[in-house]
């Protein structure tokens, strides 16, 4: 039986620190994989149990250990025990619905940010939190789910490919971060395509299954807008901490991944008023078409007015009208008729109505 994950309000009246897994994505047993490198050594390996990482804290190289899966209270509390970690840090790792934030704990640094994957249509979406440890020789990753964009980096480790093998764990931080904001750009690309897309549909033909998917992407936003807005605050965080563990060279590569979260933030908000106007120009569309419909349906009944009163005039049951006895009386009530119906055709073309 797969594990079930507590929801928040599940939580109501334990004590703090209490480690209870809040989420909906555990599968099965947590995986942890170590990576450990410098500049002239590479080592990498998933291991058993959380007690074979325990030897890394005391090494001169720089250590990844990464978890998938944050819903094993036992392999959890065991690393936040080996690594000096605060309950408080513990149970915000097994809770995954927190808001993406960055806290000094004196002896290592905790972030959290949210990972948004997309397939390739960009039809589906799905967050999974990260928590990241940076210690003065270490850092630490638990995620919901295997499966991140995070294989970037690993292969860069792993060709010893740019300056990551020769720089500290300060800067492996920076580059975990800056694979999660990159992969948010395309993210946004692949809606950017969607709204595009559904804005030609609209502008062409608008149906009302429209509706609910500019709504629907509308939800999406939403959802990336609460993953991406505390974003700022968390670099800007980082740049700001005065703390031993990350270096001055390392505030360079911070600021430009606050340009770039910048630049995401004001990417969601554009798409959001694009999806605002979308549903006006879909109201007003159908607000037009109606208008269209009530028109053709007034001149209708404008040009039958005429010939109800003339059919309505001469439908009248008194002796003494003096058409009745006329020989040409029915030609002239449809020469009536027809010339009322022209005289509107030709007044309803002048008034460009037509």
């Amino acid at each position: 039986m797969p594990y079930e994950g507590a929801k928040r309000s599940e939580k109501a009246g334990l004590p703090p620190g209490s480690l209870v897994y809040v989420g909906d994505k555990p599968d099965g047993k947590p995986r942890i994989t170590v990576i450990d490198y410098d500049a002239d050594h590479f080592f990498e390996k998933e291991v058993a149990s959380a007690e074979e990482c325990f030897p890394f804290k005391a090494t001169s190289t720089v250590t990844w250990i990464n978890v998938d899966g944050v819903h094993d209270a036992d392999v959890i509390g065991r690393l936040g025990a080996e690594f000096g970690l605060h309950p408080l840090v513990l149970e915000d790792i097994m809770a995954t619905t927190q808001r993406p934030k960055v806290e000094d704990l004196g002896n290592a640094i905790f972030i959290v940010l949210r990972m948004i994957e997309s397939d390739p249509d960009g039809q589906n979406m799905s967050a999974d939190q990260l928590s990241l440890i940076l210690g003065p020789n270490y850092v630490l990753s638990f995620q919901e789910t295997p499966g991140d964009c995070l294989g970037p980096i690993r292969e860069r480790i792993r060709g010893a490919k740019g300056r990551i093998r020769s720089l500290g764990p300060d800067f492996l931080t920076y580059a975990l971060i800056d694979a999660v904001v990159d992969n948010y750009f395309f993210v946004l690309e692949k809606l950017g395509e969607r709204i595009d897309a559904l804005e030609e549909t609209l502008v062409e033909e608008p149906r009302r299954e429209m509706l609910h998917e500019i709504h629907g992407l509308k939800r999406e936003m939403i959802g990336l807008r609460k993953s991406v807005w505390p974003l700022r605050e968390v670099v800007g965080g980082l740049e700001r901490l005065d703390s031993p563990l990350l270096k001055k060279s390392t505030g360079l590569f911070l600021r430009d991944l606050y340009d770039h979260s910048i630049q995401v933030i004001d990417t969601v908000e554009s798409f959001r008023e694009m999806l605002t106007s979308m549903v006006e120009t879909y109201l007003s569309s159908v607000s037009n078409r109606m208008n269209e419909i009530i028109k053709v349906l007034t001149i209708i009944s404008t040009i039958f007015i005429p010939i109800t009163f003339l059919v309505g005039l001469y439908g009248m049951n008194f002796v003494h009208m003096p058409e009745i006895r006329w020989r040409w009386g029915y030609a002239f009530v449809w020469a009536l008729i027809v010339g009322s119906v022209g005289g509107m055709f030709v007044f309803f073309r002048k008034k460009k109505w037509l």
